[in-house]
């Protein structure tokens, strides 16, 4: 077992982790201040549920192993539990374990993405029963579909998951993906966009009419995102090499590219950068480069942060023109983040890019990855959605939604300055 690579995984799982506090604090800060602790707890919600089914089943479905390969989900029963982990083969790069955890913060992390989109409306209890049957039924498989990969005992390519191993045999090129451009962020964004029009929009929905009520706790959000986000892609390596550090490179570069043109469009369109858009512009960089981050020369993932920075500062205020309310911009930043970082490896992956020497096979596989699970998310987060909401109900009463929902949900405010 190499120890070394052991430390290198286990760190970044923790850092992975540590993201999610931080999108509570980035989510937290964009919302007015008497719904800030049920923004955050959503976040937090997520870390308690989905560490628990991803240790009872969840791994089990997402690397079911070399049978996994059955659309839509398969499960490996001896995982159930993690019981079959525990022991360490001689021939291991690192305990298994020490994978079952950095893949963990990976769904934790998808899951609290979407709440941003139903700030300021949802029932906590509602969003913890949806977001337990999203991951079952939704994160779970499309993990399985991206990321189940190994080798056999002879050393030759085994299994994998349709996006990958499915789509390199049908076409003789596999997809890039390499930290989850399509499991995490084009398939929490797409879910976003379904439970923003399954909640429908809040009172007084309007441009200019939420305003984050601290832009601090957005910018400590980001900077806690972005620390973390070295793990999630230089930790998807799996080992401290060379591409490693090529991913943690680009994960400085892109999303400092990304911060400076939201700015730019920012100071264009409204006539002043503002510290909500370089947050903002940073989160949407680091979303386009996690898929593309071991596959790009440095200076095209320069370019790629600046046309992500653009497009998805132009993207937010799309919701305005469409009447759709994803409150904090999960469609925004993550679906269009997402959907450009997958398909710009179309373009410029090392080698097999359109413009890289490429014959546009790669552009094909990345499209057909990407739209299959932004649909497969979407259709199945609205029905999820869309029952709860009938059912038990998701959305809160506009009195409760008027007044600011902390107290009403959670019986605690943010911010109490005096009895």
């Amino acid at each position: 077992m190499d120890q070394g690579n052991t430390a290198f995984l286990l760190i970044a799982a923790a850092l992975v982790l540590l993201m999610t506090p931080g999108l509570a604090f980035f989510y937290g800060g964009l919302v007015k201040a008497k719904s800030v602790i049920s923004m955050m707890m959503m976040s937090f919600g997520a870390i308690g549920l989905i560490a628990v089914l991803w240790a009872i089943y969840g791994y089990a479905i997402a690397f079911p192993g070399a049978e996994g390969t059955i659309f839509p989900w398969s499960i490996d029963s001896s995982a159930i539990g993690l019981n079959s982990l525990l022991e360490v083969p001689e021939d291991a790069a690192f305990p298994p374990l020490a994978f079952v955890a950095f893949q963990a913060t990976f769904a934790i992390i998808t899951v609290a993405l979407i709440s941003g989109a139903i700030a300021d409306r949802a029932k906590f209890g509602s969003w913890m029963i949806f977001a337990g049957i999203w991951a079952t039924v939704v994160y779970f498989p499309v993990a399985s579909w991206v990321f189940n990969f190994g080798l056999a005992e002879d050393g030759s390519f085994a299994y994998g998951g349709w996006i990958t191993h499915g789509l390199q045999e049908a076409f003789g090129l596999g997809v890039i993906d390499f930290a989850g451009g399509t499991a995490v962020h084009i398939n929490a964004g797409a879910a976003a966009l379904a439970l923003a029009i399954v909640l429908g929009r809040r009172v007084g929905f309007a441009k200019g009419a939420h305003a984050p009520h601290n832009p601090p706790f957005v910018l400590l959000g980001a900077g806690l995102l972005w620390f973390g986000w070295f793990g999630f892609n230089a930790g998807s390596e799996l080992a401290a090499d060379g591409t490693a550090a090529l991913a943690f490179v680009n994960t400085i570069i892109a999303p400092a590219a990304a911060l400076l043109a939201w700015l730019v469009v920012e100071k264009i369109r409204d006539g002043k950068p503002t510290s909500i858009g370089a947050a903002s512009g940073a989160v949407a960089g680091l979303v386009a480069i996690t898929p593309a981050c071991a596959s790009l020369d440095p200076i095209w993932a320069i370019v790629l942060g600046l046309v992500a920075g653009v497009l998805c500062a132009l993207a937010v205020d799309l919701k305005f023109k469409l009447g759709f309310d994803d409150s904090l911009d999960v469609v925004g930043v993550h679906l269009v983040g997402g959907l450009i970082g997958t398909l710009y490896l179309g373009f410029f992956a090392n080698g097999t890019g359109l413009f890289m020497g490429g014959d546009g096979t790669q552009l094909l596989v990345q499209t057909i990855a990407a739209f299959s699970v932004m649909i497969y998310s979407f259709v199945l987060a609205f029905l999820i959605g869309f029952v709860i909401e009938k059912t038990i109900g998701f959305r809160v009463k506009n009195e409760d939604e008027i007044a600011g929902i902390d107290k009403v949900v959670h019986g605690e405010e943010g911010y109490v300055l005096a009895e």
